[in-house]
């Protein structure tokens, strides 16, 4: 196997050969348009592994022309930014100022190490670009947020992988000279989980070990070989996915004995106390929501005692959360129900609020009938008048619906008895 990754080999210089990301990357975007005139932010890019955040810093730095320094957050602190921020400032007299400082996994940086890089960014003595898999409002300090313009990033869809894997095998030199015969593709599309890094080492890692004129790729050789490889395979910890998956969805199983056993490898393998906390945030509101409301509150209280009282004693918090989200009742009506509403909303565009329902704030509008017709709730027997607040293209539409217990039961009963059968 080559000394350099194939992943390595085949990451693009150029924005014309960079895959994906197109809603922020096409012709007409204002990121695209940036780079053409040289005049670039400060950014953070916020996307899952393997989605080209760090390679699309690389080919800005090129084709802006400008110093590109790189540090990654984990092994990097507050001395290594000041030792190129004055390496710049000195660089400065020739020319040389505003370069690109790129921060890989910048949400691991401390607050005092994200606030040594606010000087350079106010005075344009660098250009900032982060990379971050996780939330930058959570991570990232308010100061520096306010002065970065923030690019989500997505996953790539099946077809740009296959056809990374495709221009893989055509361009690569180590590859080109061997006959390979990609028949099957399926599974290092599963085992990536959509990592485009994690796809083409896995490929190359298949390739090397099997043999054959030509050497057939199929889903049951690249199962066997990467499961024989694991460790190889995760070695860039990819698998902190996995366990934070596995963790997640023992919760939702209401199986407090597996997430805790996940749990405790997430502790012992130095992850983020505050990642796990957020996660579990998000559990309550996902998997439990209305179903037990307190849920939520029991999160959100853990995330805070977290911060108070930090590590090691802050493992005793998460694990009385984890148990009694584990043991709560499970309900997604909540999480079902705005993912209908975005959808619907996506599929019908931007219909007109009702004028009962619109502000009125001048004397033009309510000339127009904005707010005429509008009921005060509160005039009604229980606080309830019957009116319609849907755009009348969607009135009735439906997008709660309880789950199995009781808690979210006693909702829609009590959607049931103020709308009667509009709501069906």
């Amino acid at each position: 196997m080559n000394a350099i990754p194939l992943a390595e080999r085949m990451r693009p210089t150029t924005i014309e050969n960079y895959v994906g990301q197109q809603h922020i990357l096409g012709e007409n975007s204002g990121l695209r348009k940036a780079i053409a005139s040289g005049n670039i932010p400060s950014m953070i890019f916020w996307g899952p592994p393997g989605v080209g955040k760090t390679t699309l810093a690389q080919i800005i730095a090129n084709t802006v022309d400008r110093p590109f320094h790189a540090l990654s957050a984990i092994n990097s602190g507050v001395k290594d930014i000041r030792e190129i921020i004055a390496k710049v400032n000195n660089q400065g007299l020739f020319g040389n100022k505003n370069a690109i400082l790129f921060i890989d996994e910048i949400h691991r940086f401390s607050k005092s190490q994200q606030d040594s890089l606010l000087g350079a960014v106010e005075k344009g003595i660098i250009t900032l670009i982060g990379a971050t898999t996780e939330n930058p409002s959570f991570e990232v300090i308010s100061a520096l947020l306010s002065r970065c313009q923030v690019y989500t990033l997505k996953h790539h869809s099946k077809e740009e992988l296959t056809g990374l894997m495709q221009r893989a095998l055509e361009n690569d030199s180590v590859l080109k000279a061997q006959n390979v015969d990609l028949k099957e593709t399926e599974a290092l599309l599963k085992v990536s989980g959509g990592d485009a890094r994690k796809m083409l080492n896995g490929l190359e890692m298949v390739i090397s070990q099997l043999e054959g004129d030509p050497i057939e790729v199929t889903n049951e050789k690249v199962t066997s070989v990467l499961q024989q490889n694991i460790a190889m395979y995760d070695k860039d910890g990819e698998q902190h996915y996995d366990i934070i998956s596995a963790f997640i969805k023992s919760i939702r199983g209401s199986d407090p004995n597996a997430a805790i056993y996940w749990l405790a490898r997430m502790i012992e393998g130095g992850e983020d106390p505050k990642f796990i906390a957020r996660r579990l945030i998000i559990s309550a509101s996902e998997d439990i929501g209305l179903a037990n409301p307190n849920a939520l509150m029991m999160a959100n209280t853990t995330f805070e005692a977290v911060n108070k009282i930090g590590w090691p004693e802050g493992r005793l918090v998460l694990a009385q959360c984890v148990i009694y989200l584990a043991s709560s009742p499970k309900g997604n009506g909540s999480y079902m129900a705005i993912n209908k509403a975005q959808a619907l909303v996506r599929e019908t565009g931007n219909l007109p609020v009702p004028l009962p329902l619109r502000n009125a704030p001048t004397k033009l509008m309510k000339d127009l009938g904005y707010g005429e017709d509008y009921k005060y709730s509160h005039d009604g027997a229980n606080n309830f008048v019957a009116q319609e607040f849907f755009p009348d293209e969607l009135s009735g539409t439906t997008f709660y619906q309880s789950g199995s217990s009781n808690r979210e039961k006693d909702i829609e009963a009590t959607i049931k008895n103020l709308w009667g059968d509009k709501y069906k």
